[in-house]
């Protein structure tokens, strides 16, 4: 199966919405698992990969969650689709190095995701637009219990699921949300608010996880240890916490409006004007840019667009989107052109950035409702 005929167009994507979508880009619940009798992968030879692989696909491919699924061997996948499932955020980069011996299985609407052999024999998540932790924990829960049926994993009565690094024993779970908070950033606030996340043992990280910086002002929150707590009071830990993230970043957002406006149409204009204009531009520097933009956009100062479009935009600027636009290689230089080419093309009928009407009330600046 051709992974670019199953994956939906990034304009597709970004249509997606859910709950606080503003602020929480997505929601994810992973689980760890391994199979009994069986080296982890990190210690496996190949032999042992191999069948550790041969059992674990069909399990999986067998569920109904998985009907009409993407499933392919790692080593079948070009090296250009493994990093485009990376920007997507549906593999990790770990796993996208990975070669025979690994799979993937991806469900048709893209909310389910198995990596086999990565870190752990399975690597499973349920993704969700908006903050929706609830919803990919009920939905990852039911998919594990079905497989468990079908495969015998690796259990201690006292620890609970093994796994390959300590900090996943026990229930072997990561919950985790990509946020975006440029309000927080412009503020400056945000070094105090991720020391405060960091006290309450949670993570804090960049756009692609571990050892990532945040760009676009996105980043992700996930708790740090597994062992000794239940998955229910985990999800309703972190939902709490981003919950009141996203207090922070919309009264930022509010007071940024009230005490400095011109300052942040300033912001906002001049990100709009680079990106409208540039004819070179770096996919970092465009991230940056974009989010900015999608502030903007929230504020009611782009009248008549809709946050559909950076969001689109945060995909196909990124390298391996933009390279598969292109037959031929393109080196770094040939991107950032080509980049350049394709967002002044996107936004010349976008109108410059206008100030927010005083007084104006919108979604944007509402205190959250609960869902």
């Amino acid at each position: 199966m051709n992974l670019h005929e199953f994956l939906p167009p990034p304009g597709e994507m970004a249509r997606r919405r859910g709950p606080h979508d503003r602020i929480v880009m997505s929601s994810r619940v992973r689980l760890a698992r391994n199979i009994k009798d069986a080296p982890f992968p990190g210690w496996a030879k190949k032999p042992d990969r191999l069948r550790a692989l041969g059992i674990i696909r069909p399990a999986v491919e067998g569920l109904p969650e998985m009907t009409g699924a993407f499933s392919e061997l790692m080593e079948n996948l070009p090296a250009l689709d493994r990093q485009i499932l990376v920007e997507r955020h549906l593999i990790s980069r770990e796993h996208a190095a990975r070669s025979a011996g690994s799979g993937l299985v991806l469900s048709r609407d893209e909310s389910l995701c198995v990596m086999i052999n990565e870190e752990d024999h399975l690597r499973m998540q349920a993704l969700r637009p908006g903050l929706q932790f609830k919803q990919a924990w009920a939905a990852i829960d039911q998919f594990d219990s079905a497989l468990e049926q079908r495969l015998e994993y690796a259990f201690s009565p006292q620890l609970g699921y093994l796994t390959a690094c300590p900090t996943n024993v026990g229930t072997g779970i990561r919950v985790s949300a990509m946020l975006h908070l440029p309000g927080l950033v412009l503020a400056e606030q945000i070094n105090p608010v991720i020391q405060s996340v960091n006290k309450l043992g949670l993570a804090v990280r960049g756009l692609y996880g571990e050892g990532t910086e945040a760009l676009g002002n996105v980043f992700q929150v996930s708790n740090q240890m597994t062992l000794g707590e239940s998955e229910t009071t985990l999800v309703e830990r972190l939902d709490k916490v981003v919950s009141q993230l996203i207090d922070h970043e919309e009264n930022a957002r509010a007071l940024l409006l009230e005490k400095k406006p011109k300052d942040v149409l300033n912001h906002i204009g001049r990100a709009f004007g680079v990106l409208a204009n540039a004819h070179r531009i770096s996919s970092k520097e465009t991230m940056n840019l974009l989010s900015l933009m999608r502030l903007g956009i929230d504020l009611e100062m782009f009248p008549g667009v809709d946050r559909a479009l950076t969001d689109e935009l945060f995909i196909l600027v990124q390298p391996y989107h933009l390279q598969k636009q292109h037959a031929e290689k393109l080196s770094g230089d040939e991107r950032d052109l080509l980049r350049a080419d394709m967002l002044r093309e996107r936004l010349k009928i976008v109108s410059r950035p206008v100030p927010r009407p005083p007084g104006a009330t919108s979604a944007a600046t509402e205190p959250p409702t609960e869902e």
